[in-house]
């Protein structure tokens, strides 16, 4: 028996739930809102652990290709303080694949392989238990039915009202992102700053981050605390004197402003903003630590949509393991009861997985933007080789 399979979202846990099921010979339809892979850019890199995002590509026949992708060298890590001087220097050590980097790019290509994704389908509501099965419906108006649907479409997914009521609330913490290309070409110095992997700068409530991507592209996040329209007015709620409404939309505007946030911080550290191409507000939500639901026959959900959590590297990492698991399950899934059966005990690992790492990742977050700026490199320091 062939179940009718639909997974809504094509980021990395949707596309490995499909290529893992692909593998097994076992239809599936993805469907993403995008109308093209590159519709819009995919975003940073990302460090994909051994025993989670590797393999979880290990069950999808992918894990020799990631490698020859990979930069093992973007492990580096390099910690400044705020006047410039280097606190600690972690060089990527020879042959560790521990975790090493990948352009987000890079990961969605590579699982999109042979897939015939459904591009442009909005999902608007699932609707479980009806007598045709699980309805999709779109927002052209057109539905669909499957027997088992998952929702790995992200933070605000559209599939996990069908399961829970639950969503994300904001941490207390902004990130303001921007991007440098050929920094080894253009900005010779901030890429020697830099080094191969990650340098982070940390002072009271505010963070600096900037990350090595592949072909000279480098992304910067500014972090800190603030109230979520703390861009309406910079005086009041980020005291800054004299100074008024940023506009988020305005480039040169937020290039210009944005540096106020860090006074005082070395030049080179503000230049990794000062030269920053385009900017985006990126504050940061979460879901309850532990949030799980009642079981509803038909419906599941993986990564974000399930557990969204702080982003320190346990993300992308859980949602595609958690696809090739779940997939490996449906794979061998026989009957309607057995396929119901095999989601139910996905959920119970899944549940408990992720519940350890959300609480993991919570208190991290609030130790690397903190009042007290050693709390952040006090947590470098208990997890990175001696």
């Amino acid at each position: 028996m062939r179940h009718r399979i639909a997974v809504v979202g094509g980021g990395p846990g949707g596309l490995t739930f499909a290529r893992v099921l692909h593998r097994h010979d076992h239809p599936v339809t993805v469907l993403e809102r995008d109308p093209a892979p590159d519709a819009r850019p995919p975003g940073g890199t990302l460090d994909l652990h051994e025993k989670l995002g590797q393999l979880a590509l290990e069950k999808a026949g992918l894990l020799a290709e990631f490698q020859a992708l990979s930069r093992p060298e973007g492990q580096a890590m390099r910690i400044l303080d705020t006047d410039g001087t280097v606190l600690r220097d972690w060089p990527a050590r020879p042959d560790d694949q521990a975790h090493p980097e990948i352009d987000r790019g890079q990961l969605r290509d590579l699982l999109l392989g042979p897939l015939d994704v459904q591009w442009g389908r909005d999902v608007t509501e699932v609707v479980p238990e009806t007598e045709d099965g699980v309805l999709v419906r779109f927002a052209d108006g057109r539905q669909e039915a499957f027997d088992l649907v998952i929702g790995a479409d992200g933070a605000w997914s559209r599939v996990r009202p069908a399961v829970s009521p639950a969503t994300p609330h904001y941490t207390g913490i902004t990130a303001v992102e921007t991007s440098l290309d050929d920094v080894d070409t253009r900005h010779p110095d901030l890429a020697r700053l830099i080094g191969d992997g990650s340098l982070a700068v940390y002072g009271v409530n505010r963070a600096i981050v900037a990350q090595r991507n592949s072909g000279g592209h480098v992304k910067a996040y500014a972090q800190f605390r603030a109230p979520l329209d703390w861009h309406t007015n910079l005086e009041r709620h980020m005291g800054l004197i004299g100074h008024a409404d940023l506009d988020l939309a305005d480039v040169e505007a937020v290039r210009s402003g944005l540096p106020a946030l860090f006074d005082g911080w070395a030049a080179p550290v503000l230049d990794l903003l000062r030269h920053g191409t385009a900017f985006v507000h990126r504050p940061l939500y979460v879901l309850p630590v532990s949030h799980t639901w009642t079981h509803v026959p038909g419906v599941t959900l993986l990564g974000d949509a399930a557990h969204l959590m702080p982003p320190l590297g346990a993300g992308a990492n859980l949602a595609m393991l958690e696809g090739a698991e779940l997939a490996e399950s449906v794979a061998a899934a026989s009957g309607p009861g057995d396929l119901d059966e095999a989601v139910r005990a996905f959920e119970e690992q899944m549940w408990a997985r992720a519940g350890r790492w959300a609480k993991i990742t919570t208190a991290g977050l609030e130790r690397l933007v903190s009042p007290d700026p050693a709390e952040a490199i006090a947590l470098f320091d208990e997890v990175q080789p001696a």
